[in-house]
């Protein structure tokens, strides 16, 4: 009998974090970017260029941001996985004693400890410890490109459903249809987030709608304040 592995969400936590990121902020910024200026504007064309200029520049800032932070984390791990080479080599029983330690205090008995810790240093001592020392493995190891493309195409995807609505809606009902169909966008995001994390969906649509009206509210608020109206 085959076993199949089996396909656990954490695996799709890498991409996924900055693919609902990206798509979330390109769908609130842009509409919120939109729904500002509509409130100030009495044509189409400041809106439009407004929400074409927020989704060229939200994507590039998007993927520029991503690849910095987690570029910073990788540069973290790589330290300590360099350290802890280092560490093997010349204190290979102190590690080995510290492997041990950490079995121990996860509920196996020293001498079960002590074997594993053996077992699994003389199959690879290094990943051993990025694992259970350290807590990097596969999974959560930092990736700079794969999160920065993640991040602008999901950016970018997002940003060009409000981009559409300020092109094809009435300008006189443009500030409500940028709010209701930005709404639709969010919860259908946050389903589809829930689905592929494996999370309450009913709980990550109210989140998300919740702040997403925030934020909308927010700059429809500096629009009609400034009482600035663009022909």
């Amino acid at each position: 009998m085959i076993v199949q592995p089996e396909n656990h969400f954490i695996n799709r936590s890498g991409w996924l974090r900055a693919a609902v990121l990206g798509a979330n902020d390109g769908i609130l910024s842009t509409t919120s970017l939109a729904i500002g200026i509509a409130a100030a504007s009495e044509s189409r064309d400041p809106i439009v260029l407004a929400a074409l200029a927020g989704v060229v520049a939200g994507a590039l800032s998007m993927a520029a941001g991503e690849y910095v932070s987690v570029s910073s984390q990788s540069d973290i791990e790589t330290s300590d996985l360099e350290r802890e080479k280092k560490e093997l080599e010349e204190m290979p029983e102190a590690e080995l004693a510290e492997l041990t330690d950490i079995y121990i205090e996860r509920g196996l008995t020293p001498q079960l400890a002590k074997e594993v810790a053996i077992q699994l240093t003389a199959h690879n001592a290094l990943e051993a410890h990025a694992r259970d020392e350290l807590g990097i493995n596969q999974f959560s190891q930092a990736k700079p490109f794969q999160a920065a493309m993640a991040s602008a195409f999901a950016f970018v995807t997002g940003g060009a459903l409000p981009l559409l609505v300020a092109i094809f809606a009435p300008v006189k009902n443009m500030v409500v249809m940028q709010y209701c169909f930005a709404i639709v966008f969010l919860a259908f995001s946050g389903i589809l987030a829930a689905g592929a994390g494996g999370s309450g969906k009913l709980k990550a649509v109210i989140r998300i709608c919740l702040w997403g009206t925030i934020a909308m509210c927010a700059s429809a608020l500096v629009g009609y304040m400034f009482d600035v109206h663009v022909a």
